[in-house]
């Protein structure tokens, strides 16, 4: 076998592979040896059919799969020899492919880039520190309060906290527009789900069988181009105004959580733990996110063109799983690899800068942090310790967990050489930056 390396451009590299004739046709024989004595052919008893007989049916049959294997196994051969590390599957070319000839084939391919991990000492982290206070235990409390409230007709003048039921019909230069029409419709005051403007309308006024107008503009950046800045005219008529009750705190509402025993302060104990196992995570994300963010911009890494591919379908297909049960997959055409470009590029690099740090720093899972990992997650569920057994008694989820430990492991290393500052942040600020 002989070998011919070149780089083509980037991390591209072709190799060129001469295989001598003769040990093709030494395989292609053996392999035809192998076909007669199990071929039946009218006329000769099994086992029994000529060589010129064998070789004349499956001569070029034969001699095609050997030279494909023959591609395929000098391949690895060369790729060993010339100790290069293809990022992905090599496209095969024949250049001479014949009976009695010498076989030419390149195989195009890339390789993983050198990978250095520099400048760690030059990474910026804003590290957010926050904790669950008693008023922001309180605030969730109000808030589970709610999602368990009924609604109560009164005979009073709507405002903000209300729910409306209303009928309205919006018309624009005097015509109806498309989805300015309704029966029925529920709507929270003071929930924003309107135009500006259109709540606000409906503030002190009644249940009544008369209409009232109001008039509105549509915002300049709203969604439907048809009524972006349009005025329009609403005849609005309120059916009923609904105001809510909230349940009171007592063993009652308790129960509708799953708590038998320990009454409101067995709720508080588990809602305030569930929120800070929440923040926790939270708290461990912005910092990692960061960390990662960093070391993207102190290290530029070409990354292979098959392993970005292979990244845009895993995105791809993860976002055809957020659609879940919303659209027909079948049916859906499927979406451009542009969408994730990107993102493919950027876990790439990540996964290769990584674990090259990982490499050179030699880290290995703490079995005290796959512990901590496996804790943490399994206080979620009803019944800790099966969830804990079950995770110790599957090799794949704990090498799984494992990995993960890995990679948190190298995110603190990199975290104790990096510039790091603290920032205080409340609950609220970092569970709902948008809210707050």
């Amino acid at each position: 076998m002989q070998v011919s390396l070149e780089t083509t451009q980037g991390l591209e590299r072709r190799i060129t592979i001469t295989v001598p004739s003769d040990k093709i046709e030494e395989s292609v024989k053996k392999r035809l040896r192998e076909v007669s004595k199990t071929t039946r052919i009218d006329g000769f008893r099994k086992g029994k059919v000529p060589a010129s007989v064998i070789e004349k049916r499956f001569g070029q049959s034969v001699f095609s799969e050997v030279a494909q294997e023959e591609m395929q196994q000098n391949y690895i051969q060369a790729i060993i020899q010339e100790k290069v590390n293809p990022a992905g599957a090599p496209f095969f070319e024949p250049k001479t492919i014949a009976r009695g000839q010498d076989l030419v084939f390149t195989a195009t391919f890339e390789t993983f880039p050198e990978v250095s991990v520099n400048n760690i000492e030059d990474i910026k982290v804003e590290r957010p520190v926050a904790e669950v206070t008693d008023k922001d235990l309180e605030n969730m409390m109000e808030t589970l309060r709610k999602q368990q409230a009924t609604w109560t007709e009164k005979k009073v003048q709507a405002k903000e906290g209300h729910r409306v039921n209303i009928d309205f019909v919006g018309k624009i230069d005097g015509e109806l527009f498309e989805g300015g029409k309704a029966e029925g419709f529920d709507l929270e005051l003071g929930a924003g789900r309107m135009i500006p403007g259109f709540e606000d309308g409906l503030i002190g006024k009644k249940a009544a069988k008369k209409s009232f107008t109001i008039n509105v503009s549509f915002p300049a950046d709203y969604h439907s181009e048809a009524l972006k800045g349009k005025e329009a005219e609403f005849e609005i008529t309120i059916n009923k105004v609904e105001v809510q009750e909230l349940p009171e705190l007592n063993d009652e509402f308790v129960v509708k959580f799953g708590i038998s025993e320990g009454g409101v302060d067995a709720l508080k104990t588990e809602v305030k733990n569930n929120m800070t196992r929440e923040l926790g995570q939270q708290l461990k994300a912005k910092v990692k996110e960061q960390v990662i963010k960093g070391l993207l911009e102190a290290n530029e890494l070409e990354v292979p063109k098959a392993l970005v591919d292979q990244e845009v379908t895993n995105l791809r297909q993860q976002a055809m799983q957020r659609f879940g049960g919303q659209v027909d997959a079948a049916n859906m055409p499927e979406l451009p690899a542009e969408l994730f470009e990107q993102q493919a590029k950027d876990r790439v690099r990540t996964g290769l800068l990584l674990g090259e740090f990982i490499r050179t720093n030699e880290i290995k899972a703490d079995d005290a942090k796959v512990k901590e990992i496996i804790e943490t997650q399994a206080s979620a569920y009803e019944d800790p310790a099966e969830v804990i057994e079950h995770y110790y008694n599957n090799e794949q989820l704990l090498e799984n967990i494992r990995n993960l430990a890995t990679e948190d492991q190298a995110i603190e290393l990199i975290l104790e050489k990096a510039k790091v500052t603290d920032k205080t942040l409340s609950f609220d600020e970092l569970m709902n930056p948008q809210a707050a």
